[in-house]
């Protein structure tokens, strides 16, 4: 038996031998026929692997994004917080610099009003508006403490603002043209003929106590006559702005809705006219 299997044994491994040989050369032909075959099968097994190795990654990929988009939001922020403190100290001196100018431009509109060079005068500012529903006044940051006395004239560049009403000893109220208890003798500049402006609360004054011949004309300038010691003959007042029936409206040159400063005037006159006392007589011959 030991005889007969060596020789089995030995014809095994020869034709195991010349098989795999066999195979290796079968494999080798197919290899080099089957080319398109062997590339659709190795295709075919990446395409399996390809989902699965996409959504292996994307965790990852996932996690990077949001970690830059977090870091592009904090960066967001501060530079908005850094835009809105700058924005805010910005609108703060755009402030400043417009309360600047509109007080330079109230103040250069002062110097269009020269008063007598004898005359004592002030600079004031508005500093609250007073009136109300039966009151047309304004209150100024100046008192008797420095030289402001009831009477004197409130004038600003455009012309005639009214007269000191009430004095304290930091601050004073200006009587306004337009006031109801505000009565200012006036004068036609173009006809010379005077008469007497009423405030009524409106922004039209009225011009009373005209002759009745006499027919002012619409854009015809009004100043003041100086008579009853009140104020000082000359200082431009307004215009007349409607002509009908009723008194003629008089539109006053001072805007007073935009009014910022006045200078108060002493004219040294403590006239007053008493209420509806028509304006004194003109002399005969003038």
């Amino acid at each position: 038996m030991m005889r007969l299997a060596a020789p089995i044994r030995a014809l095994a491994q020869r034709f195991t031998f010349l098989g795999l040989v066999a195979v290796s050369a079968g494999l080798m032909v197919l290899g080099k026929a089957e080319v398109p075959l062997i590339e659709r099968l190795r295709m075919a097994v990446t395409d399996a692997f390809v989902p699965v190795m996409d959504a292996l990654s994307r965790p990852a990929a996932t996690v990077a994004d949001i970690g830059e988009r977090i870091s592009r939001l904090i960066d967001v922020n501060a530079e908005n917080a850094r835009l809105r403190e700058e924005n805010a100290r910005l609108l703060y001196w755009q402030a400043v610099a417009r309360k600047l100018d509109a007080d330079n431009q109230s103040l250069r509109n002062l110097l269009r009003f020269a008063p007598d060079p004898e005359k004592s005068f002030i600079s004031a500012r508005i500093v609250a508006d007073a009136g109300g529903s039966f009151l047309r006044s304004v209150l100024i940051n100046a008192g008797s403490a420095n030289g402001v006395a009831k009477g004197q004239t409130a004038v600003s560049g455009d012309g005639l603002v009214g007269r000191v009403g009430e004095v304290g000893i930091r601050a004073a109220r200006i009587l306004l043209l337009t006031d109801l208890n505000s009565q200012v003798p006036v004068l036609l500049e173009d006809s010379r003929e005077r008469a007497v402006l009423v405030g009524d609360n409106s922004d039209r004054p009225r011009l009373m106590f005209l002759p009745v011949t006499v027919k002012p004309q619409v854009g015809e300038r009004v100043v003041t006559s100086g008579h009853g010691g009140v104020f000082p003959p000359g200082l431009p007042v307004g215009i007349v702005a409607a002509v009908g029936e009723g008194p003629p409206r008089v539109k006053p040159y001072v805007e007073f809705h935009r009014l910022d400063h006045v200078q108060i005037i002493d004219y040294g006159l403590n006239g007053m006219l008493p209420v509806g006392a028509p304006p004194p007589a003109r002399r005969s011959g003038r």
